[in-house]
């Protein structure tokens, strides 16, 4: 019986499991870098051991370390979560071999699955329908995609379309691929055009039975990245479902597989195939747990304990979605974005599985997401509105997220059709655009509610000559407005607006001033009276426009380039960024080199216009 649980993971994911634990009676020991010393999971943990360092290579991707941890926490067994080491068969022997439980499946599964190359063999072997592989060295007919061999969540993968695109497409997945795995082997598929990613839970005990617990679908992707997953799928028949459930249960017998895992497929029409089988739990795992009423880590435990599942699978009910809310910014290009969330409240009846909280400090070197925010409802309409509204009533402030496209997806007629595909965004316009002036008067109202002196009027002057004056930066864009002192307070403003009364919730911090109304939220940057003195770039200065690691350098200094070509190439938050030019000229200098760390602003090179 496990006493005490080593969580090889950190953020939303260890949070989920010590809350389980927690439940159970069993007590948790958290890891984390020194980035994390603060974070959520710590302090909710029984113990925790520090991991010395910051990057995941240097802490959470060490499996020796891990286990030392473990041992000398007087841990039993360890969870490994999802990601980092989760799917890694080494590690599960060495702790194995330190006698402590694994709770997963047996590392020979997760080697038979490690590689997406010989898992594809293995599954056609069972009979599982599957995509032909091509050679990337052999490639000639496209669209194709280009997929990491040892991991997913979209890393490593690449959209190529043209013969031309090819060569630097395959470099990057490869650097990609083998920063983030270790292991830059990749290969390549066909490209299905409007397809579906589905998916099936299973669950597996150590005496022979195997549940399929449904199917999620996971189609609506950025990136290859799954930002919008259901249960069920608008879009699976019950003859397709009974297919799939019988497929993925011959995948998890041929490996002899024990524990939660998921089969994903391709579904086209009413034709499937194979693309993986991921060997852990996956991040949209609590669509399942609503839809089927069970508790999927709990599972995992009991079963790395020896028990048996019944033989009756639960029956389903109802309707789950879930989205991924991550710190990243739509108006660069969904960079990811870093800094200190000042606060974070999803309010409504909804699951929030997160790994931040107020005051929390999102680090460069791990991943942007935020949290998951999980609505179930009878229908899938009525889940879909349920999440909806908790987004936009949440407060998010400190950081530009994805929330925006979030809550239009959700209200996407397309969507609530059930007419979603992997190429759902680009389909799909989700510009959005908002009057940043109602936003600004109620922040200059709140601002100027917080100077109000004794009980003089709000905006009293001995000698009034004008109105009242604000500026705010609005992006790049300036907002002035005029206004005329009303009751407010420093925290609440409500403001007349075509005859509709419309409450404003205000929020500063520093410069920083957050505005959330039923209308959607605005975060507006104060413009001081007397601004400091900017320092000048010189003209064609390209800067960095995150914190990262340069990971190749295109050009060299003299070389004359195209408006839009490739200068330099920036990993951070565990993605791949290409710095172009924004400008035909000659670079006349280049500030950096390959492997260097650089910051959020710093000069990277500089182009002469021509």
């Amino acid at each position: 019986m496990i006493k005490t649980l080593l969580i090889a993971n950190r953020g939303e994911i260890a949070r989920r499991i010590i809350r389980t634990c927690r439940d159970n009676g069993i007590r948790t020991v958290a890891v984390f870098s020194d980035p994390d010393a603060d974070s959520p999971h710590v302090r909710e943990a029984d113990f925790a051991v520090r991991l010395p360092g910051a990057s995941p290579s240097e802490t959470y991707l060490r499996a020796g370390l891990l286990v030392e941890a473990a041992v000398k926490a007087g841990a039993d067994a360890v969870h490994p979560g999802y990601g980092f080491l989760s799917e890694n068969a080494d590690f599960a022997r060495k702790v194995q071999a330190a006698g402590l439980a694994w709770v997963g499946p047996e590392p020979d599964s997760i080697e038979a699955m490690g590689s997406k190359v010989a898992a594809k063999k293995r599954m056609a072997a069972a009979g599982v329908p599957t995509l032909p592989e091509l050679d990337p060295e052999t490639v000639t007919e496209f669209p194709v995609l280009i997929k990491a061999s040892a991991g997913g969540g979209g890393r490593g993968m690449r959209i190529v379309r043209e013969k031309a695109e090819f060569a630097d497409a395959l470099a990057s997945a490869r650097r990609e691929a083998e920063s983030a795995f270790g292991d830059p082997t990749v290969f390549c598929e066909p490209l299905l055009e409007h397809a579906r990613h589905v998916e099936v839970q299973i669950l597996a005990d150590t005496h022979g039975t195997v549940w399929a617990l449904g199917e999620r679908e996971c189609s609506i992707q950025r990136r290859h990245q799954k930002i919008v997953e259901e249960s069920p799928s608008p879009a699976v028949t019950d003859d397709v479902r009974k297919r799939l459930f019988a497929a993925a249960t011959a995948a998890a017998e041929s490996i002899g597989y024990v524990g939660a895992g998921t089969v994903e497929f391709m579904l086209k029409g009413e034709d499937f195939h194979f693309l993986e089988v991921n060997t852990r739990l996956q991040v949209e795992h609590p669509v399942t747990e609503f839809v089927y009423g069970v508790d999927l880590v709990e599972w995992q435990l009991r079963i790395a304990e020896g028990a048996k599942l019944p033989v009756d699978v639960p029956e389903p009910r109802g309707h789950a979605i879930e989205v991924r809310l991550y710190a990243e910014d739509p108006a660069n290009d969904w960079r990811p974005a870093s800094g200190t969330l000042h606060r974070f409240h999803v309010p409504g009846d909804v699951r929030l599985d997160s790994g931040v909280e107020d005051g929390s400090v999102v680090s460069v070197h791990y991943d942007p997401m935020l949290a998951k925010v999980i609505a179930y409802a009878p229908t899938r309409r009525a889940a879909a509105r349920k999440l909806a509204t908790a987004l936009q009533s949440a407060q998010i402030h400190g950081l530009v997220t994805n929330r925006a496209l979030l809550v239009d997806i959700l209200g996407n007629e397309a969507f609530l059709n059930g007419d979603t595909h992997t190429g759902f965004l680009t389909e799909h316009d989700f510009t959005r655009t908002v009057d940043p002036q109602p936003f600004a008067l109620a922040a200059a109202l709140a601002s100027a509610a917080g100077r109000r002196i004794g009980h003089l009027p709000l905006g009293w002057r001995n000698v009034r000559s004008q109105q009242p004056k604000a500026k705010f930066l609005f992006g790049e864009e300036l907002i002035e407005v005029e206004y005329d002192p009303k009751q407010a307070t420093p925290g609440v403003v409500t403001l007349d607006l075509d005859g509709v009364r419309t409450p404003f919730s205000v929020a500063r911090y520093g410069d920083l001033v957050e505005v959330d109304s039923p209308r959607g939220s605005v975060s507006l940057k104060v413009v001081p009276r007397f601004p400091e003195p900017e320092t000048k770039l010189a003209p064609g200065a390209t800067v960095a426009p995150m914190p990262g690691t340069v990971v190749r350098v295109s050009v060299q200094q003299g070389d004359v380039v195209e408006a839009g070509a490739e200068l330099l190439v920036l990993e951070a938050m565990k993605m791949e960024h290409r710095v172009l030019a924004t400008s035909a000229g000659t670079v006349t200098e280049l500030l950096v080199s390959q492997a260097q760390q650089v910051n959020a602003g710093d000069v990277l090179a500089v182009v002469e216009e021509l």
